[in-house]
């Protein structure tokens, strides 16, 4: 089973044009399920055959038990199926039998955002104009701006933000390219950082970086950098328990759809494939509208 999940990796990589992330997590997923096989069957390499319904069943129920969220199960049920329709394609296997498992409740639950409050308190309250400010200032407005996508924003490169057009080029799931308008606080925060940005590089001799989000060293800064970034200054203007990047992501959508924006519209700036995707944001609003009714109407 390794050889076949090693050339999997390979055909999500070269033939499906996933992203990096994409393919890691896959390939995270399947070699956790391949542990349980070997644990379960007592075997130390198990063969494709072997992954039967039951083993699947058996691994989904073993997982529910550790406590995971209903779409971790998801996804991992996903790469299960996803490597097993592979293996009947490519391998030889003779049929799906993971077709028979169902897929995990989803957990109804609405996405968290921030208050636009709070959100200009983030922004009224920021004062840093040193490297490492103006560079967190830039992440925090392209994300609220945008509602990009945490690896989508950390692999754009200086070329990709056109700010005489005031628009940023990405490369969505799939590595699919889509443009995004960039809001006038966000292009003037990246402008501000690109000129400190230069500095930063020739002091260090590394011009030809072409990250656009740099750290101290003059290299592409991390996934997890971006994290800490967008964690430490929401934590400071949130009550909101969820500080991740993601949030921000949330943030945008609902704050444009309370102001009246098309939800297709929206649909297309989150690259979403399906509308069914961005409807989720319209509950948050209704929601609000709902609550907002019962504080305010004396027979609620």
């Amino acid at each position: 089973m390794e050889s076949c999940l090693r050339r999997f990796v390979l055909h999500l990589s070269l033939e499906r044009n996933l992203s990096d992330h994409t393919v890691s997590a896959y390939e995270n997923d399947l070699k956790q399920f391949l542990v349980f096989l070997r644990r379960e069957l007592d075997c130390k390499n198990p063969g494709v055959a072997q992954i039967d319904k039951l083993s699947v069943r058996h691994y989904m129920k073993h997982l529910a038990g550790t406590g995971l969220k209903g779409s971790t199960l998801r996804r991992k049920l996903a790469a299960i199926r996803c490597f097993v329709k592979y293996l009947v394609e490519r391998e030889s296997v003779e049929v799906n039998p993971v077709l028979a498992v169902r897929m995990p409740r989803m957990e109804k639950r609405l996405p968290a955002y921030i208050d636009k409050a709070e959100m200009r308190k983030l922004f009224d309250e920021f004062t840093r104009d040193d490297f490492t400010g103006l560079r967190d200032l830039a992440i925090l407005e392209t994300f609220y701006s945008t509602g990009v996508r945490l690896g989508e924003l950390h692999a754009v490169d200086v070329a990709d933000a056109d700010l005489f057009s005031g628009t940023l080029k990405v490369k969505g799931k799939g590595r699919k390219e889509r443009i995004v308008p960039l809001g006038t606080m966000a292009s003037r925060a990246i402008k501000r950082y690109l000129l400190e940005r230069a500095n930063f590089l020739k002091a260090r001799k590394r011009m030809q970086e072409p990250a656009l989000l740099i750290n101290k060293f003059g290299k592409r800064l991390a996934r997890r950098g971006i994290q800490r970034v967008v964690g430490q200054y929401l934590e400071r203007v949130s009550s909101e328990t969820q500080t991740s990047p993601h949030v921000l992501r949330h943030t945008f959508a609902t704050h444009m759809l309370d102001e009246g924006a098309d939800l297709r519209a929206v649909q297309e700036l989150l690259g979403h494939a399906s509308l069914s995707s961005t409807q989720i944001y319209t509950h948050v609003s209704t929601e609000r509208l709902k609550d907002t009714y019962r504080r305010a109407h004396p027979r609620a």
